[in-house]
C-alpha cells in the first residue's frame, strides 16, 4: 500500500534517481527513509538479500518488473517511481523522455537557485547556459552514459544558434558553447574515453578564446589541466596551468588562484615532487581563505572552500610514492569524503584506499575500494572503474584476504 506520509515525489534523490531511470537507488533510498534493512526487506517480500543488494547496485540497468513491484509496495512507494505505472503518473519510462523530465525538473530549482556557472543575462544565451547547469545538477547522480547523447545534443544547438547568431551576441553564444563542450569533455572523461575529453576540451578553449573572455578561456584551460594531471601527464598538465595564470591576468579572483594551485599541487604529486607539491599546497591553502563563502565567481561551478583543500591533500596523498605521502588527518579525509557529488566522492575514496594499501593495510584498503567500485558500478562510470583497476596492479603478492577477494569479483563483473 502507497505511504502517504512521506512526500515521494518531492524528495530530490528519489525524484532525480527514478526520473534518470535509476530505480535500484529510488529502492535504496526509499529503504533507508523506512529505516530497514535489506535482510528485513528479503524477509517481507520473500526474496533473498542479494537480489536485493544487486537490484539496488544496478543503476541503469535492466530491472525485474516483479521484483520491484514487490519491494515498492512492501515499502509504500508509487510505482510510477519504479517505472511501473502508466504515464498518466508523471513518470515515463523511456531513456530518452526521462532525461527531458529529468531536466524539466532540474530546470524549477534552478531558476531560483542556479547550482552552477550563473550570469544574470535574459534572452537565448541565458536560457542555453540554464540548461547546461542543470544537466549539470543530474551528472553527480546519473551514469554519464545516459547523459552524453542528449548533451552532445545540447552543444550542437548552441554551436548552430553561434553559427547563425548576428555579430553583437556571437561571443556570448560562444561563451555558452564553451561550458556546453566542457561538459561534454567531463562526461566522456567520466566514461574512460581520453580521446573524446580531449578533443572536447580543445573545443571548449577555442570556444572561449572565441567569445574574447579571457577568465573563461583560463577556466577552460585549467579544466583541461586538471584531466591531463589525472590521465598521467603531469608535466602537460603544468604547462597548462602555466598558460591559464598567463589568461587570468594580474589580479584574478581568489577561486582562480586557489583551484591553479590545485591541480599544480595534484600534477607534482603524480611527478613525486614533495617539495613542490607542498609549496603548491600551501598556496592553495592560501587562497582558500580569501575565497569567501558565498558561491563561487562565474565561470567556476564550485566554491573553493576547505572541503576542496581536503580533497587535494587526499588526492596527492594518493599520487606520491611510498616514504613521500604526507601525514592525512582524521579531518582532512572526513571533509573531503563529505562530498554530495556521489561520483567525486567514489574517487576520493580510492585515494583513501591507496594510502592504506602504501601502509600495507591491505584488508581495509580493499574494504574502503570495494565500496567505491560498488559505487562506479552503479554509476557506470569508467574513470572510476578504471582508477580501482590501477589500484588493483599495485598489489603484485597474491594475498590471502577477504576484502581483495570481494573486489576482484566486483572488478570481474565491471563490462561498462
Amino acid at each position: 500500500m502507497e505511504r502517504t506520509d512521506i512526500d515521494w515525489l518531492n524528495h530530490g534523490g528519489i525524484r532525480d534517481a527514478s526520473l534518470a531511470g535509476d530505480f535500484g537507488t529510488v529502492i535504496r533510498q526509499a529503504r533507508r527513509l523506512a529505516g530497514v534493512t535489506q535482510v528485513f526487506l528479503a524477509e517481507q517480500t520473500g526474496l533473498s538479500q542479494s537480489a536485493i543488494s544487486r537490484l539496488e547496485s544496478a543503476g541503469g540497468g535492466d530491472y525485474s518488473m516483479k521484483t520491484l513491484a514487490s519491494l515498492a509496495e512492501c515499502l509504500g512507494v508509487p510505482l510510477g517511481l519504479v517505472g511501473l505505472a502508466d504515464r498518466t503518473k508523471g513518470i515515463p519510462v523511456q531513456r530518452r523522455e526521462l532525461l527531458a523530465a529529468g531536466l524539466a525538473a532540474a530546470l524549477t530549482p534552478a531558476l531560483a537557485d542556479p547550482p552552477g556557472p550563473t550570469r544574470p543575462e535574459p534572452g537565448q544565451a541565458g536560457a542555453l547556459r540554464l540548461v547546461t547547469a542543470s544537466y549539470r545538477r543530474l551528472d553527480a547522480t546519473t551514469p554519464s552514459s545516459e547523459l552524453a547523447e542528449t548533451v552532445q545534443g545540447h552543444l550542437r544547438l548552441v554551436q548552430t544558434l553561434a553559427r547563425s547568431a548576428d555579430t553583437g551576441i556571437r561571443p556570448e553564444l560562444a561563451s555558452v558553447g564553451s561550458e556546453a563542450a566542457s561538459f561534454t569533455a567531463w562526461l566522456a572523461w567520466d566514461m574512460a574515453d581520453h580521446g573524446s575529453a580531449r578533443r572536447w576540451y580543445g573545443s571548449a578553449v577555442k570556444a572561449a578564446r572565441s567569445s574574447g573572455d579571457t577568465l573563461l578561456t583560463a577556466y577552460q584551460i585549467g579544466s583541461l589541466a586538471s584531466f591531463e594531471a589525472e590521465a598521467g601527464t603531469p608535466s602537460e598538465a603544468l604547462r597548462l596551468v602555466t598558460s591559464a595564470r598567463h589568461q587570468a591576468g594580474d589580479a584574478p579572483p581568489a577561486v582562480a588562484v586557489a583551484w591553479l594551485s590545485s591541480i599544480e599541487a595534484v600534477a607534482h604529486a603524480a611527478q613525486g615532487d614533495t617539495k613542490a607539491y607542498e609549496r603548491a599546497l600551501r598556496a592553495t591553502e592560501r587562497a582558500a581563505t580569501r575565497c569567501g563563502t558565498g558561491p563561487a565567481p562565474w565561470p567556476w561551478i564550485f566554491a573553493f572552500d576547505e572541503r576542496k583543500v581536503a580533497a587535494c591533500r587526499v588526492a596527492c596523498a594518493g599520487k606520491l610514492g611510498p616514504g613521500r605521502r604526507p601525514q592525512l588527518t582524521e579531518t582532512d579525509i572526513t571533509t573531503a569524503l563529505s562530498s554530495a557529488h556521489d561520483k567525486q566522492r567514489a574517487l576520493l575514496h580510492l585515494d583513501v584506499a591507496g594510502r592504506q594499501l602504501s601502509a600495507r593495510n591491505v584488508e581495509e584498503a580493499f574494504t574502503i575500494a570495494s565500496h567505491a567500485l560498488t559505487e562506479g558500478l552503479r554509476l557506470r562510470s569508467g574513470r572510476i572503474v578504471e582508477k580501482a583497476r590501477h589500484l588493483r596492479r599495485r598489489l603484485t603478492q597474491p594475498i590471502s584476504a577477504t576484502s581483495v577477494a570481494e573486489f576482484d569479483h566486483l572488478l570481474h563483473s565491471a563490462y561498462l
